[in-house]
């Protein structure tokens, strides 16, 4: 088997250990957060919703179309575009081809909680949205998936921008665009205020349980990696 293939089947199977092995474990992650979360349908809560439904209106003020514009986002669709984006630039850099495999165990990882969360507490949406939107509510999809993969770009800032000054202007960037596509889904009345706090909660849990886990299989695989025998092909003399 030449080198190049035993890459491929390495690559492979390191993808579906690392998605399975984060899932599992980010599943267990949220655990407490489940148990916490059941708060969210007493009274306090909708208390919280309404005024939180008040108060972002007055904050953003008249409906502007940039809201949606914020929003899109962290929908499903840019998302996708933006992972193979950033997938294909990080193969170009042989020194980050790792988060190549991070990139989409993140994404795919906190859309599949996700659709976990939604079933297990199976809460409708607000009333009288302004946008249509279809689904269950809590926690909230675009505010899990925005934490997760913005988090993750967080992450990726801070650990390779060295300029001190262009590192943290890039994070208080991506952490803006967190913050306000939260406020733009309570402002859009598709999401409560409890929806969106949950999602980054469950997204921000998720991203502390996927980086470390998957640092240290990574870390196996490369030492196994480096015994496989080379390539037995005949060189020619």
């Amino acid at each position: 088997m030449t080198n190049p293939v035993r890459r491929l089947l390495a690559g492979s199977m390191l993808f579906l250990t690392e998605f399975a092995v984060t899932l599992l474990l980010g599943i267990l992650g949220v655990v407490g957060f489940l148990a916490l979360g059941r708060e969210v349908f007493d009274q306090d809560a909708a208390t919280f919703d309404a005024a939180a439904f008040r108060w972002v209106r007055h904050l953003l003020g008249p409906r502007q179309q940039w809201v949606e514009a914020v929003t899109f986002l962290a929908s499903r669709n840019f998302i996708t575009v933006a992972g193979l984006l950033l997938i294909n630039w990080l193969l170009l850099m042989r020194r980050h081809r790792w988060y190549s495999l991070l990139v989409p165990v993140v994404a795919l990882g906190s859309i599949s909680l996700n659709l976990v969360l939604k079933q297990f507490y199976n809460r409708p949406r607000p009333l009288l949205p302004l946008v249509s939107a279809s689904g269950l509510s809590f926690p909230s999809g675009h505010a899990m998936i925005s934490a997760s993969f913005y988090g993750l770009l967080v992450y990726l800032v801070q650990t390779h921008v060295r300029p001190r000054g262009l590192r943290w202007l890039l994070t208080g960037m991506l952490v803006s665009i967190i913050l306000l596509i939260g406020l733009t889904r309570v402002y859009l009345r598709v999401h409560y205020a409890t929806d969106v706090l949950a999602g980054f909660t469950a997204g921000l849990v998720w991203l502390a349980v996927a980086i470390p886990v998957l640092k240290r299989i990574e870390n196996q695989v490369k030492k196994r990696f480096r015994q496989l025998p080379q390539s037995t092909e005949k060189q020619p003399e």
